[in-house]
């Protein structure tokens, strides 16, 4: 049964309507329309969003860092303008029914989409994070349709919450439930992309706590709907289970991270092998790529971001 048996109809949700698609010979979400804009809910309402990629950033109380977000399709040169930006729409939905329905964001490229789904598993902060929902954007951006499911079913790691609990809020995101989400999500983007007409298989990426989830995930998927991986900082990971994974996988991490040591690193990427790589930026420490807290770390914050991106464009995007 693949990852998981689940639901085989997936519902969206808007507040007080909820619209149900069983017909699967029908675009539900119009991956292929150009002309496509869908509803974003942000905290107190619902909006409709479609923008240009330039967005910039504030690290920190007293330094802030703008950043030009550079998209394109398939270019991936890094002096690309932002007239060849895609533009992305966003919406807030439910995939799954019942008790195993779960809130996710999907961020859509409204122009010149490649046709290509990212499943994106966020770190311990969860999906509504700013850092891992601009992430998203920037992916969706290059082109991607991107799902960013909440992995924590509203109860993510506060960021204000003391160290000390930590181990008491982990032990509640039992693991089996996640992984449950994590197929329901994934059952989700297949049977959109069927109903499309697109056979294109899906790329995998996580942060941190969803980083360690993506060999979990990739070892579990007989059914082959991944054809490739990117673990950014992956925490968590067993590394038994790498031996299991048949597609290729980019792991990218600091030097210097505790939580996620070179040396496991270097012997997953040899266990999986298929192409696999590793890059890992000297000096720095776990979460820098999606959430970098100087000038320095958002310059290599940027050539992860590229590196990713053209790893995606070479292993979905330009292959059938």
């Amino acid at each position: 049964m693949g990852l998981y048996s689940v639901s085989a109809c997936a519902s969206l949700t808007f507040r007080n309507f909820s619209l149900s698609f069983r017909n699967p010979t029908h675009h539900r979400f119009g991956f292929l329309s150009t002309a496509f804009a869908s509803p974003l809910r942000t905290s107190s309402s619902s909006v409709y969003v479609q923008r240009a990629c330039s967005l910039s950033r504030q690290r920190s109380a007293t330094a802030i860092i703008g950043r030009r977000v550079s998209c394109s399709l398939l270019k991936v040169e890094e002096d690309i303008n932002d007239e060849a930006c895609e533009l992305v729409s966003g919406i807030e939905l439910s995939v799954g029914e019942g008790v195993d329905s779960i809130n996710a964001h999907l961020f859509k490229a409204v122009k010149n989409n490649n046709g290509s789904g990212i499943l994106l598993l966020s770190d311990i902060f969860g999906f509504e994070d700013s850092s891992t929902r601009e992430f998203a954007y920037r992916v969706a951006c290059n082109g991607y349709n991107v799902l960013l499911p909440d992995l924590f079913r509203g109860d993510p790691w506060p960021k204000e919450k003391p160290r000390t609990l930590f181990d008491e809020w982990i032990v509640k995101q039992e693991p089996q439930r996640v992984a449950k989400d994590i197929a329901t999500s994934t059952k989700w983007m297949i049977d959109e992309f069927l109903a499309a007409g697109i056979s294109k298989k899906l790329g995998l990426v996580g942060f941190c706590f969803g980083g360690g989830k993506v060999i979990d995930v990739l070892a579990r998927d007989q059914d082959g709907y991944f054809g490739i991986g990117v673990s950014f900082y992956g925490t968590r990971i067993d590394p038994n289970v790498a031996s299991n994974i048949k597609v290729p996988v980019l792991f990218i991490s600091g030097d210097n991270d505790p939580l996620c040591p070179v040396n496991v690193l270097e012997n997953i990427e040899k266990s999986i092998g298929r192409g696999s790589r590793l890059v890992t930026f000297k000096g720095r420490g776990h979460g820098f790529a999606h959430r970098p807290q100087s000038a320095d770390e958002d310059e290599d914050a940027e050539k992860a971001f590229m590196i990713m991106r053209n790893w995606l464009n070479e292993g979905l995007a330009v292959t059938e």
